[in-house]
């Protein structure tokens, strides 16, 4: 390999499975001697670990080439992750881009840019079929003290309609038990306060080892000495309550969940192939609250899905309004080449997927300004997490918002405060103790 200035970029789109992913990539480029700087600074060579799950998504990707190449022109770009998984040729063939590694090959990386000779014009793409997928890398964000994202399985055994993550990311794998608490066992003795499970379809966790989800978070409760444990994001028919039961009986396990819904209409949910009903939704709704009614609850919806009529949407709407849910993640449908949905007529026009969305965000802010407000007057905990414009934010148990006055000593630390007013978008605090 020819010789080249080690400065290295890393940009994470997407979930924060990437953000796990790209941490974990950026902890190993050190050891190769690599200096990391931020991808808005001029680097030598620029890493993306690219989303694909809507259109905009991949616009985002090649906003952030043109911007890299304006800082250095010379600079070597390099595209991992869902996006070069789907789409390895249509990437190769922008001419800045000089690597495209899919999921497989991702991990290897740094064993790729040190085999290279840089003073050569480099156009190499390493993406197979995802059915050869069989590897499961763990991986954890550190950039981020405070709290860091433990990723605890990969990939998607289901096959909802408008999805390309199975496409992007293969099936359901993991680690053991045993390897995953060793890796929270890592995160806990550095800085972090706060681990966040997450994964493609978290709650089918245990394919190929013979165990599941309920006994892995029984197993980081018992043996890593952290503060606080949340769950990213999991299936309601995975949800059981045995899960829920257990959460709300530990100490470390944040009265706090994140429950994609995508419809409030059974038609659209069959449609979809999802694997549930609203019924079984609420349930599980009524399950959480029946242990903490300030407990918090996320709601993934699309809008516009094909097919999708007013009534439908009417339904969606209602069924949000009328169950205690805190805060919506609006999703406007996009057509992903490959799915299933993508042949489902008719569509709903544009202009009318965005007034639906619209009308959502909406709901969402009412939701979340409701949610923030039943706090007032009471005491939380909350993880101090970062000082802006000499002020302290931070997130309560129950995820919410909060700023604080109080000296920089507070940051990554959890302090009890009294909720005294609500903002648009945090909850004022006063620090009641010194924890």
């Amino acid at each position: 390999m020819s010789t080249i200035a080690k400065r290295i970029a890393f940009h994470t789109l997407g979930c924060k499975l990437n953000f796990s992913e790209t941490s974990t990539l950026s902890r190993d480029s050190l050891k190769y001697g690599y200096e990391n700087v931020d991808s808005k600074e001029f680097a030598d060579i620029y890493v993306f670990n690219t989303c694909s799950v809507t259109e905009n998504a991949n616009k985002e990707t090649r906003k952030l080439i043109r911007r890299s190449k304006r800082i250095n022109p010379n600079a070597f770009i390099t595209l991992v992750g869902c996006y070069a998984q789907l789409k390895p040729e249509e990437l190769t063939n922008i001419e800045d881009v000089n690597l495209v590694l899919g999921t497989e090959d991702k991990f290897e990386l740094l064993n790729h840019l040190d085999q290279i000779d840089f003073s050569n014009d480099i156009k190499s793409s390493y993406s197979g079929p995802i059915t050869d997928v069989k590897t499961f890398k763990p991986s954890y964000s550190s950039d981020d003290r405070t709290r860091s994202f433990l990723k605890v399985q990969d990939g998607c055994d289901y096959n909802c309609t408008f999805c390309t993550i199975p496409l992007a990311r293969g099936k359901s794998r993991n680690a053991s038990i045993k390897k995953t608490v060793n890796l929270a066992k890592d995160i806990s003795r550095t800085n972090a306060k706060e681990i966040v499970l997450t994964g493609v379809n978290i709650g089918d966790f245990g394919k190929g080892t013979d165990e599941n989800f309920y006994d892995l978070i029984q197993q980081i409760d018992n043996k890593v000495d952290i503060e606080r444990i949340r769950i990213s994001s999991i299936e309601p028919n995975l949800l059981t309550d045995e899960i829920i039961e257990f959460c709300f009986s530990s100490k470390k396990f944040m009265p706090h969940f994140h429950i994609p819904l995508q419809s409030g209409s059974d038609r659209m949910l069959k449609s979809m192939k999802r694997r549930y009903t609203t019924s079984l939704y609420s349930d599980r709704i009524n399950k959480i609250k029946s242990f903490d009614q300030d407990a918090c609850i996320g709601v993934d919806v699309i809008v516009g899905y094909p097919t999708e009529s007013d009534e439908d949407f009417l339904e969606t709407y209602n069924f949000l309004k009328s169950n205690d849910v805190s805060y919506l993640h609006v999703f406007t449908y996009s057509e992903r080449e490959n799915t299933e949905a993508i042949g489902i007529r008719p569509v709903v026009p544009h202009s009318e997927r965005s007034r639906r969305s619209k009308i959502l965000h909406e709901l969402s802010d009412k939701k979340k300004s409701a949610f923030y407000e039943k706090s007032i007057g009471k005491t939380k905990p909350v993880l101090v997490e970062k000082n802006k414009n000499g002020m302290l934010f931070g997130y309560t148990d129950n995820y919410i918002k909060t700023r604080i006055q109080g000296p920089v000593s507070l940051e990554n630390t959890i302090q009890n405060v009294l909720i005294s007013d609500f903002k648009t978008s945090y909850v004022e605090c006063e620090v009641l103790t010194t924890s």
